[in-house]
């Protein structure tokens, strides 16, 4: 089959369909994206560049539609020149939350389109007004309705929709999500495993070193700010500290801001460390910025403790990957987790807003061996059960199969992957 795949960000959520792909052989892959770097066997990038964004008056959402609206027309004029040298496909698929998918049915009106749908946004009830440390008012409403004016142009094409989550399905009005497959997203298991040799041995992340008698507590974020509970973490820390003198922590993550705003002054990290103070003490409080995958995966082998937390939002990769893992995890209560986790069975569950129940979550998986143990087991055995990547080719497989009216062949399937 003829493969066009789009995503400003190659590969963007599509890394595992795309190796799937290579491997069975005899597909076409075409990935276009915003001009970078980055390549993979079996794709062949074709790359636009977007110009400097040009300032335009009115409130922000007017400026990401506008943006939007450009992005759509330079991956048009890509694919019309993808058509001009006698490239068809046979499905499009990618993600609509940047509007490049918006022009495509100009140019290949008759080949069927498989979109990411990733959030609908709301003014009340999820993400907005969540933290009550960052007020929202009720007038800024119609600028959070109006940044779904892309979500709502993407569910006006012609085409089908899959989301990772019920959660993030379910943000979607209910006329929409008739049209929405949910499409659980899958981990490799193999990758992705318990390795229990090493928690008796010396650990090493650059020059931080954990030796095998002190307990690592882990939190990870691709960036260190509130969507992600970051602040909230901070200010459990000297509670955590303070209960388990044994307790190092390791924190990964950049110094950006993926989601919200950022603080008046500097990043998240430096004002969470000027709020807090001697309260952190750097000898046992490690920043490790953003690491390679196969470090991360260490870190997440060796942890004693891992918090993960989010506002009712998107749920990170790294939650699916430290569930993989078998790590016992300390999660917040908050309804993209909850789809995961449950409370005592596959991992602690706590209030996002309060720092001190995050400590004794922490604390108590810390203390209590044969709860940490349980959590382990159960959890891993979950990521076994629903998160199988063979699985989730399977199921993307099956439904590109639906959409395009090709018959499935074995080879077609995530069993084959091993």
């Amino acid at each position: 089959m003829k493969y066009l795949f789009v995503h400003q960000n190659f590969p963007g959520q599509f890394l595992h369909l795309l190796r799937h792909l290579h491997a069975q052989g005899g597909n076409e892959i075409v990935f276009v994206s915003e001009t970078g770097h980055g390549a993979m066997p079996g794709v062949r990038r074709v790359g636009y560049r977007m110009p400097p964004a040009v300032p335009i008056g009115g409130p922000p959402p007017v400026g990401e539609i506008a943006r939007a609206t450009e992005r759509a027309s330079h991956v048009a004029r890509a694919a019309r020149a993808l058509r001009d040298l006698g490239f068809t496909p046979d499905i499009i698929i990618g993600h609509h939350g940047w509007g490049e998918l918006l022009d495509l049915g100009d140019v290949y009106p008759d080949v069927p389109m498989l979109g990411y749908f990733e959030f609908f946004y709301h003014p009340s009830g999820l993400d907005v007004g969540f933290d009550p440390e960052f007020p929202f008012s009720p007038t800024s409403a119609p600028m959070v309705r109006l940044r779904n004016t892309l979500n709502l142009q993407a569910l006006a094409l012609p085409g089908w929709g899959h989301s990772p989550t019920r959660f993030q399905r379910d943000t979607y009005p209910p006329w929409a999500r008739e049209r929405i497959t949910l499409l659980r997203e899958g981990v490799d298991l193999t990758r992705c495993r318990p390795d229990p040799r090493v928690m008796g041995r010396p650990f090493t992340l650059g020059d931080i070193h954990i030796s095998p008698d002190e307990k690592l507590v882990t939190y990870v974020a691709r960036d260190l700010e509130p969507y992600r509970g970051f602040h909230v973490f901070m200010r459990a820390l000297p509670h955590i500290l303070a209960g388990r003198p044994d307790a190092r922590v390791i924190v990964v993550g950049g110094d950006g801001v993926s989601y919200g705003t950022p603080p008046a002054h500097g990043c998240w990290r430096e004002h969470m460390l000027g709020e807090l103070g001697t309260w952190i003490d750097p000898a046992r409080v490690h920043f490790a910025g953003r690491l390679p995958y196969d470090l991360f995966r260490a870190l997440l082998q060796r942890s004693d403790a891992h918090v993960y937390l989010t506002y009712p939002f998107v749920v990170s990769w790294s939650l699916r990957e430290a569930m993989a893992c078998g790590c016992a995890i300390v999660g917040s209560d908050t309804p993209p987790v909850t789809e995961f986790l449950r409370d005592g069975k596959t991992g602690r569950l706590v209030p996002f807003l309060e720092p001190r129940r995050i400590a004794q979550g922490v604390l108590e998986l810390l203390e209590d061996h044969r709860l940490a143990r349980r959590l382990r087991a159960n959890v891993r055995a979950q990521a076994v059960r629903t998160l199988d990547m063979g699985d989730y080719m399977t199921r993307y497989m099956t439904l590109v199969a639906r959409l395009t009216g090709r018959e499935i062949r074995a080879r077609d399937t995530g069993r084959d992957m091993g």
